[in-house]
């Protein structure tokens, strides 16, 4: 079982920055494609910035220029470094990966608990 846990959270003002981490722990597995996902309050939860393992990435259109999702995959983690932070970025962040048991051809989507990014006016 692969557990995937997401830090770096908190309350930041605006125009302030945040690093999200998101490491990858357990046995026997490789990860593929990683992205963060965010839901505000009362809103469905949108993909916000995705990572393929080669390291091609793509954003939504309201943190393009922002936000810089990177990942390692040495240490299976991968972050997100938030910049010029707007009251409209609060949302719990989670974190997701296709991760691929070792020695099968099948994969699945593992989740983080998510972290709470709250961005004061």
């Amino acid at each position: 079982q692969v557990q995937l846990v997401e830090s770096g959270g908190g309350l930041v003002q605006a125009g302030g920055s945040l690093r999200l981490s998101c490491a990858a722990s357990g046995n026997s597995f490789t990860i593929n494609r990683m992205a963060w996902y965010r839901q505000a309050p009362g809103k469905q939860r949108e993909l916000v910035a995705v990572i393929t393992s080669g390291g091609s990435t793509n954003y939504v259109d309201s943190v393009k220029g922002r936000f810089t999702i990177s990942r390692d995959n040495a240490k299976n983690t991968m972050y997100l470094q938030m910049n010029s932070l707007k009251p409209e970025d609060t949302a719990v962040y989670y974190c997701n990966a296709e991760i691929t048991p070792y020695g099968l051809r099948w994969s699945y989507d593992g989740w983080g608990q998510g972290t709470q990014v709250t961005v004061s006016s």
